[in-house]
């Protein structure tokens, strides 16, 4: 399997379709690279180079106890851009990835970043607080860290649920949709889930973004039942400087992996890559 060794010795699996210019797809939580195959196979299809990898602690990464923090994550990325020496990157980011991507821009700058796309993704801050008040309770972060501990094969299948908007009546999730999210959650470890919860919803991205001096696509659904969008992906395009703002009317927050939903993502994605 390609892995790329980062600073500290963990290895990270990535896959890496097509050639031509890179579009870099970081995954969201508790998934893998596997999420972005659509995502990938279009865009190799279409003449860009499509490169996705496993976060430490999942899939086919290697497991380490510690580094689920998003320095960690940022560096991580920054390895695996290094290793495989990429300039004039789109990173295109799925819900807790674009944390990562932020803060690779916030600690790494834009030299070879050439735009950035925030699909149902946390910034500036998911905890909800007086500042925050449109977002997300501790309560729900506690529950998503004990279903994890108290029995996660079947946490993540009624987590799946919500992720896909699949408790609507006129949902387009499919079964498929719901048993491949149940198997990419089984293949992250334990410490990673528990961890991940901690740093996706209490990290505050709000100075990332400022520092953002790239195009920039916000994507995010107004039906999203795990990222709400009025305290998220508004805010993210209010802050980014010149940021783009797509809202899909009845989207979930597994918009990539969704019919009817992924073909307009795929078709919007390929537009803001030809600019």
């Amino acid at each position: 399997m390609p892995v790329c060794n980062t600073r500290d010795g963990v290895e990270l699996y990535y896959k890496d379709w097509g050639t031509g210019r890179p579009v870099l797809f970081i995954h969201g939580w508790p998934l893998n690279a596997d999420a972005w195959d659509d995502q990938m196979k279009c865009v190799a299809d279409a003449g860009y180079r499509g490169i996705a990898h496993d976060r430490r602690g999942h899939g086919r990464s290697a497991q380490p106890w510690q580094g689920y923090d998003f320095d960690t994550f940022a560096d991580d990325l920054n390895d695996l851009i290094v290793h495989l020496d990429l300039d004039e990157i789109t990173l295109v980011a799925h819900s807790m990835g674009g944390g990562e991507l932020a803060r690779y821009i916030g600690r790494h700058g834009t030299d070879r970043v050439r735009s950035a796309v925030l699909l149902s993704a946390i910034p500036p801050i998911m905890a909800q607080s007086d500042s925050n008040p449109e977002g997300v309770p501790d309560s729900v972060f506690n529950s998503l860290k004990e279903g994890i501990l108290t029995e996660r094969s079947q946490f993540w299948r009624d987590t799946a649920e919500g992720f896909f908007s699949a408790n609507r009546p006129d949902t387009k999730a499919t079964r498929g949709n719901l048993d491949a999210f149940w198997l990419m959650a089984m293949h992250e470890s334990i410490q990673a889930g528990v961890q991940c919860v901690d740093a996706f919803g209490y990290t505050d991205f709000t100075a990332d973004l400022a520092k953002f001096d790239i195009p920039t696509l916000v994507v995010h659904g107004d039906d999203d039942q795990v990222v709400p969008i009025d305290a998220t992906g508004r805010k993210s395009a209010q802050i980014i400087p010149d940021a783009e703002l797509l809202v899909y009317p009845g989207g979930s927050h597994g918009i990539a992996l969704v019919p009817g939903d992924k073909d307009r993502f795929n078709t919007d994605l390929l537009n803001f890559l030809k600019k």
